[in-house]
């Protein structure tokens, strides 16, 4: 089978399409055929091996030489233990912990499988499990109506999804990126859009942050909440990780990591609403599998506005 691999960190140029070997379920795993992988965060710094906790599957070089992790797709074969799923079925995942996307076939536990529901697309359904799981739980079951909601790097996939919650949820939201996305944010239904080039989020207070690429001083974020605020993080730079870790606490505000349930269990309410069509999937860009270097490439350089797929059958 093609797969895109790579055997060191680096740019998108250590990306190289080749033929791979099929892998064979193990007896709990399903071999799916992959229709669709959206691309994420963690994909580019997975790649570039930045920050430091990119390296936790191997220090030196990577240990998973093929990227991706959000894959939607038919079962081609099953392993001997597995009774859920049969060839054919029509699934989507988070394999964040085999990873393995960026490929035309996988390998996954059988029981990171969720059923893709039949009103959506492969490709829509692939968007969903990092960025639903994360704008879910840092937005979802956060907000109430008539908060002050900011969202700091919200022009992407998880921050197209966290805006339409908050603003589902009754909240006045502001969103943070780069001049190129503020347009894009709007349209997605930001109520107010800051260029943090121009700007500096934290001089306004806020009764809700979720920061998906969190990069300034704790204190700035905590002067950014008012008394009763919760600050959340979920992606940004080690030092910052750290020192949110370690000083967050002693802040006397509500400033944490957003440890993220992974499963498409916790995404049972959030799947709801799409289907509803009360949330959208935004998809910036469609690249092939041959393409996966530029996509990420796009995604790395900040331009991603919504989602990026790459179709393998495409």
């Amino acid at each position: 089978m093609k797969a895109v691999v790579y055997t060191r960190y680096g740019s998108p140029d250590e990306l190289k399409l080749s033929e791979v070997p099929t892998p064979e379920p193990k007896d709990d795993e399903v071999l799916v055929r992959v229709h669709a992988t959206s691309l994420n965060r963690s994909d580019w710094e997975g790649l570039i091996g930045k920050p430091w906790y990119a390296r936790l599957g191997g220090v030196r070089k990577p240990r998973r030489k093929v990227l991706g992790s959000d894959i939607a797709g038919r079962v081609e074969k099953t392993g001997s233990n597995v009774t859920d799923w049969q060839p054919g079925d029509e699934v989507f995942a988070d394999a964040l912990s085999v990873m393995g996307g960026f490929a035309e076939l996988i390998c996954v536990p059988a029981n990171i499988l969720a059923r893709k529901p039949v009103s959506m697309s492969f490709e829509e359904a692939a968007c969903l499990p990092q960025a639903g799981a994360i704008a879910w739980q840092g937005i979802g079951e956060k907000v109430r109506a008539g908060q002050r909601v900011l969202i700091n790097g919200a022009g992407g996939g998880t921050g197209m999804y966290a805006i339409q919650l908050a603003k589902l949820l009754g909240a006045e939201v502001t969103g943070v990126d780069n001049a190129e996305k503020l347009e894009f944010m709007r349209s997605v239904g930001a109520d107010h859009v800051i260029d943090y080039e121009a700007e500096d989020f934290t001089r306004k207070r806020y009764d809700v942050i979720l920061d998906l690429v969190a990069y300034r001083n704790v204190f700035a974020y905590k002067r950014a909440l008012n008394p009763h605020g919760r600050y959340q993080f979920v992606g940004g730079s080690a030092g910052t990780l750290l020192q949110t870790l370690l000083l967050g606490p002693l802040t006397g505000k509500k400033i944490r990591m957003l440890v993220v349930r992974q499963g498409a269990k916790h995404l049972a309410p959030f799947i709801e609403l799409c289907k509803a069509g009360k949330i959208r999937t935004v998809i910036d860009r469609r690249f092939s599998l041959s393409e996966v270097p530029q996509a990420l490439r796009y995604l790395g350089e900040g331009h991603a506005k919504g989602k990026i797929v790459i179709s393998p059958l495409g």
